[in-house]
């Protein structure tokens, strides 16, 4: 009896601790989140307020009147219809050639045997420390040597031939992880390399690919530098260029921050959807290939 009741006081016990832990761990994650979400919740705050009540003390959260015309006003303030083609066209078409690339790169590097394969993976690795300001102006005296300045080629074509090496090395380590006799057995029943990469592995890795998806998306969504060096013509622009003008300016002494903030909100809304859709396949993608490589 007395060892059933120090057995039970014990798991008693432990229970109780780990409901202590659990209990720690979601208060921090939940301290996280709402750090994270402070600016997010700002900006939406600021996108819905009148302009004479941005700077009021103390600070609004939640916007006395609503001021829902401050998008409409926004997007009717510039040509956004153009900006907003204009990004979806070079984020699909550099998304699509990066995805694309960097699983022929990394199936390369994880299937086939050749002289110096290590080395050459190791330096694809270490160009991840070189920073990408060091390859700016290279990159742009290239592109003006071929008259491509103030065209789409940089932020689209360029991507055919630029792959990430982090994209890379996440794929080569989820087709490290597929078992080669479904190569073999594919190449018994005939299919070549193209048929086995394109039908076979592509299918298996796609909760990889969607993951660099995501992350690719977000990053040319979001390419303000790159838009700023290339594009020098209005009817070009991005959405993350057309922010700008709403900036102060000689014609204007101060930034119209709520027009700002609309416009920002816009442009969030698209990859804050995209994540929630495709979060579960994103989640496996980066620690799947991880854990078992």
């Amino acid at each position: 009896m007395t060892a059933a009741r120090t057995a039970g006081s014990s798991t008693h016990r432990n229970s109780s601790d780990s409901i202590l832990v659990r209990g720690f761990v979601y208060a921090m994650l939940l301290l996280v989140v709402a750090i994270v979400m402070v600016p997010f919740l700002w900006m939406l705050s600021t996108s819905l307020k009148d302009e004479s009540r941005l700077f009021i003390y103390p600070p609004e959260w939640i916007p006395n009147p609503v001021r829902w015309g401050n998008y409409a006003e926004a997007w009717q303030a510039l040509p956004f219809n153009r900006f907003l083609i204009n990004t979806v066209f070079m984020t699909v078409l550099a998304m699509f050639a990066e995805i694309l690339t960097a699983a022929i790169v990394a199936y390369g590097f994880a299937r086939f045997r050749f002289p110096g394969r290590n080395v050459l993976f190791i330096i694809l690795l270490s160009t991840m420390m070189l920073p990408g300001i060091l390859t700016l102006i290279p990159k742009f005296v290239m592109w003006r040597s071929v008259d491509r300045i103030d065209t789409f080629t940089p932020l689209t074509v360029a991507a055919w031939f630029v792959w990430g090496p982090a994209f890379v090395f996440l794929l080569r380590q989820f087709f490290m992880t597929i078992p080669r006799e479904i190569e073999e057995a594919a190449i018994l029943d005939g299919a070549n390399a193209v048929q086995v990469f394109w039908q076979i592995m592509l299918p298996l890795v796609k909760p990889a690919l969607l993951a660099i998806g995501v992350l690719s998306f977000q990053a040319n969504w979001n390419n303000f530098e790159g838009a700023l060096i290339y594009l020098s013509t209005l009817e070009k622009y991005p959405l993350v260029l057309g922010l700008q003008f709403f900036g102060a300016s000689l014609s204007r002494a101060a930034p119209q921050w709520h027009l700002m903030m609309a416009m920002a909100t816009v442009m969030a809304a698209p990859i804050l959807f995209l994540f929630f859709v495709a979060q579960r396949y994103f989640i496996e993608g980066l620690t799947i290939g991880a854990v078992k490589g």
